[in-house]
């Protein structure tokens, strides 16, 4: 009987969508240990640390496309089929924007200078903030899928898309400073470093977006 129910059902996708949450925050983590190597100049451990933003990365893409082959087609799931692989390919740009913006970096070798380098990791820190704070909201995608995307789950879930928005201000705030300081530098520096500058900051900011947008995908759940 428990059989025939799963066929007809499907297995819940929730588990492998929070497991590829987890490797995305793992891989923007692993971004604080990237920019500490970059500050010291330390090339090898900047290296070490790319491969594995670059092994969390391939790992989430498997299970991205695992998820995206078998999400149940099923008329019985509470949300549409639709949501749940926006949800993922929304989650699976954190790990690429780590990956873009170590990507960056090691190519050119570029050096953050001195006066940015604790500005800079505060940053970085704060965008891994916003990951860490939407995988939170995905560890109670099991419950929230559950009651169907309704009652205290909901409300808990939330709240918690508030706690993300306001750390996404905070890191829009960050970027905001951190052109504004590169602005007043650029007599100083090369132009193409300038460029490649204006570029990281602008990459590494990104993760903070896509966590927000990880809110709004469950917001935009709740609300069908």
């Amino acid at each position: 009987m428990a059989n025939y129910f799963s066929k007809i059902f499907g297995a819940s996708p929730v588990g492998p969508i929070q497991e590829h949450m987890e490797l995305c925050y793992e891989a923007a983590k692993e971004l604080i240990t990237f920019f500490d190597y970059v500050a010291q100049s330390d090339w090898d451990k900047v290296q070490d640390s790319r491969a594995r933003i670059v092994q969390l990365e391939n790992e989430a893409d498997e299970i991205k496309k695992q998820v995206r082959s078998n999400l149940p087609k099923s008329m019985f799931m509470p949300v549409a089929r639709e949501d749940l692989l926006e949800l993922v390919l929304v989650q699976d740009r954190i790990p690429n924007r780590a990956r873009d913006v170590s990507g960056l970096v090691i190519g050119r070798k570029m050096e953050i200078p001195v006066a940015m380098h604790d500005p800079f990791l505060k940053f970085v820190s704060r965008n891994v903030d916003a990951a860490k704070k939407a995988r939170k909201t995905i560890r109670e995608l099991d419950e929230l899928y559950e009651t169907g995307f309704r009652g205290a789950e909901a409300e808990l879930v939330e709240s918690l898309v508030d706690e993300l928005d306001q750390i996404e201000n905070d890191t829009d705030d960050m970027q905001a400073g951190l052109r504004a300081q590169l602005y007043a530098m650029e007599e100083d520096l090369p132009p193409i470093d300038v460029m490649f500058l204006y570029r990281v900051i602008e990459v590494m900011g990104d993760i903070g977006d896509m966590a927000e947008r990880i809110g709004r995908r469950l917001e935009v759940m709740m609300a069908h």
